[in-house]
């Protein structure tokens, strides 16, 4: 069986400008993968050649073992990307019966608006839905056509916290059928949540491939933040920590020896308050990665 989703030695060019630089992966059946990276890392653009909507400079992208044109291929996928147009004056049922009508063997129309948790909106006119309820629009788009393989971009963007919580557990829902799910999102949480393998891309190349528990582990093993007033880096320089971030009053730092730290710290006479020290997480693994890439 050939993988659901698999990128071989391909790059893209805009212009002068290398989104990617010969990036190879192979998505398998019946995986939850998670791509994160930075903007413009080139997540976006890996998404896009997987999808079919551009093309590899050089390399090749492939679908189910086929080219991601190729109906074949495209009957058994669902999208939801970040932006998406869709006539606002027809209803959520009338919306979901024309696309379940793309596909070979869709969902019915009441289970796909089910999953998305908009049993209640049925018969309400799309430009009537709130954001998030559109959001949910989205996602039963993409999943009436029953697909084997599913890639969802940015999914929860726009939506409250309980909002996402609720959405997080339709997606869990059809993760639990043993589809194919491609993830990228800027909420790390979710991707902690959902993805058994995560793949970091930064600068166009793939620099990190493992379980959100491995990735995790690669990075320093608490981390301490706290409030401290015209800290600088400077301030900081000197103690043993891997990553450090210092946002208005705000100091976060993360190393594997906190109890060093904070002694050296109050021996440098440096004042805190709303000191918290907390095992990294993916976030922080996340930052590490990236920012270890970018400065080299």
């Amino acid at each position: 069986m050939p993988p659901a989703a698999q990128l071989i030695d391909a790059t893209k060019k805009y212009g002068a400008v290398e989104a990617l630089k010969g990036i190879s992966l192979d998505i398998e059946v019946g995986e939850v993968v998670a791509m994160l990276g930075p903007n413009g890392a080139g997540k976006t653009t890996s998404i896009s050649l997987l999808l079919g909507l551009r093309k590899p400079t050089t390399g090749k992208a492939l679908l189910l073992g086929l080219k991601p044109d190729d109906l074949n291929a495209r009957s058994r996928v669902g999208v939801m990307l970040q932006e998406s147009g869709i006539p606002s004056m027809l209803k959520v049922r009338e919306i979901v019966d024309l696309f379940r009508s793309y596909y070979p063997k869709p969902m019915t129309r009441d289970r796909a608006i089910a999953m998305a948790g908009l049993e209640e909106k049925s018969n309400a006119l799309v430009k009537e839905l709130s954001g998030g309820q559109q959001q949910r629009l989205y996602f039963a788009l993409a999943v009436c056509g029953d697909p084997d393989v599913l890639f969802l971009d940015e999914p929860t963007v726009g939506m409250d916290v309980e909002g996402r919580r609720s959405f997080i557990e339709r997606i869990a829902e059809f993760i639990q059928m043993g589809r194919t799910v491609v993830l990228t999102t800027h909420y790390l949480e979710e991707a902690d949540q959902l993805a058994k393998r995560v793949i970091v891309i930064d600068r166009g190349m793939v620099i990190a491939d493992a379980s959100p528990q491995e990735i995790k582990s690669r990075v320093a093993g608490k981390r301490v933040r706290f409030a401290a007033a015209a800290l600088t880096e400077k301030d900081l320089e000197g103690l043993p920590v891997t990553a450090s971030t210092i946002v208005q009053n705000t100091v976060q730092l993360l190393t594997n020896q906190p109890e060093a730290v904070l002694r050296e710290l109050f021996r440098r006479g440096i004042e805190i308050s709303d000191l918290e020290v907390s095992g990294a997480d993916l976030e922080d693994a996340f930052i590490s990665l990236t920012t270890h890439k970018a400065t080299g």
